[in-house]
């Protein structure tokens, strides 16, 4: 299973929002899949896919895992590295 950390701070999630968007986006066509399509398979919101593929930083992570589940991603908490 593939990984995609984020961070946890007190209740605030920091994540890449450039890699995940990225990510998703080339997952979402290397699949065939529009942001429509995306969205009714992952069970989640066009909008929500929209906003995520945007790098949106106040999306729900247990959307965005919900989403990525597709792919067989999974998202764990991971120290951030300084």
């Amino acid at each position: 299973m593939r990984i995609i950390s984020y961070i946890c701070i007190r209740t605030n999630v920091i994540m890449n929002s450039n890699l995940i968007s990225s990510t998703l986006k080339s997952l979402r066509k290397e699949h065939g899949l529009t942001q429509v399509d995306l969205a009714m398979k992952s069970g989640v919101g066009l909008n929500f896919v929209r906003e995520l593929e945007q790098g949106k930083a106040t999306v729900r992570m247990d959307k965005v895992a919900q989403v990525f589940n597709l792919f067989g991603y999974e998202l764990v908490p991971q120290k951030k590295v300084r």
